[in-house]
């Protein structure tokens, strides 16, 4: 049968590059459905709440800025060995639509456990809505995807190999969902350490979450007492922040003053 040649646009020869640089990561999963009663009523109070991306942005770099395994990378060069950074760099994958054309492109947000929330969910609404050459992170990621497919190998070695380049290119750990387009269990890939996806609150004040990591780095155990603690980040440090900020938002009550 007689097909039709397109090109490939940008944004989809930067997935290429990923799955590419992803390819030999041993990825392991962990998949647990955990009750956030607590969040899910401090964020529906909120007058202004967050994205769910940034909540789990800062959640998990809570738990990383206690746990170093959380924030380590795996580096070959100049020979095998682990790479522990002083503070967790994020990566959000951000869908956007580009000349007509969906695709992902990846957010950086660093140490966004000192962050408050709404710098997070500014951030990520920003890379959302801003044209490509307005945000940093797409700007020099866009500028090595328009290399000839040799010069690109290169620089994603050299990011790759580098402990110090792969937590600049890839960060620490990544968030993504499918969550606004209906939610499901999404096993992504990524040349990072680890990776985040959440699903839909249920009606049970559930949300499913899913850990993938690299198990070069930490074994089931680790992960399965990470989702336990990101359980209580979210309804204890997370859901706490944004009842104090319904509070600083609330207009103080006015007194009469009679003569």
């Amino acid at each position: 049968m007689r097909g039709t040649i397109r090109k490939i646009s940008m944004p989809r020869r930067l997935v290429a590059d990923i799955m590419h640089a992803s390819r030999r990561v041993p990825f392991v999963s962990l998949q647990r459905s955990l009750e956030v009663r607590p969040l899910i009523e401090a964020r529906d109070a909120a007058a202004a709440p967050p994205g769910w991306a940034a909540i789990f942005v800062k959640a998990f770099a809570l738990l990383a800025r206690d746990e170093p395994v959380l924030r380590t990378l795996y580096a070959q060069w100049p020979w095998p060995q682990f790479y522990q950074l002083p503070r967790s760099i994020a990566m959000v994958a951000i869908a956007r639509i580009e000349d007509g054309e969906d695709c992902v492109m990846p957010q950086r947000i660093a140490a966004p456990d000192a962050l408050p929330l709404a710098e997070i969910d500014a951030q990520i609404r920003h890379a959302k809505a801003a044209p490509l050459a307005e945000v940093p992170s797409f700007r020099k990621i866009m500028k090595v995807t328009r290399l000839p497919l040799p010069l690109r190998r290169l620089v994603w070695l050299i990011g790759l190999r580098f402990g110090r380049q792969r937590a600049n290119y890839f960060g620490s750990f990544l968030v993504t969902s499918v969550a606004a387009f209906g939610g499901g269990e999404l096993h992504a890939l990524s040349p990072g350490p680890f990776i985040l996806s959440y699903g839909v609150a249920a009606p049970g004040h559930t949300i499913d979450v899913v850990i993938r990591w690299d198990h070069r780095i930490t074994d089931a155990a680790l992960i399965a007492k990470t989702l336990t603690k990101l359980e209580q980040v979210l309804n204890g440090e997370i859901a706490s922040e944004l009842r104090s900020r319904r509070q600083l938002t609330e207009p103080k009550p006015v007194r009469a003053v009679g003569n």
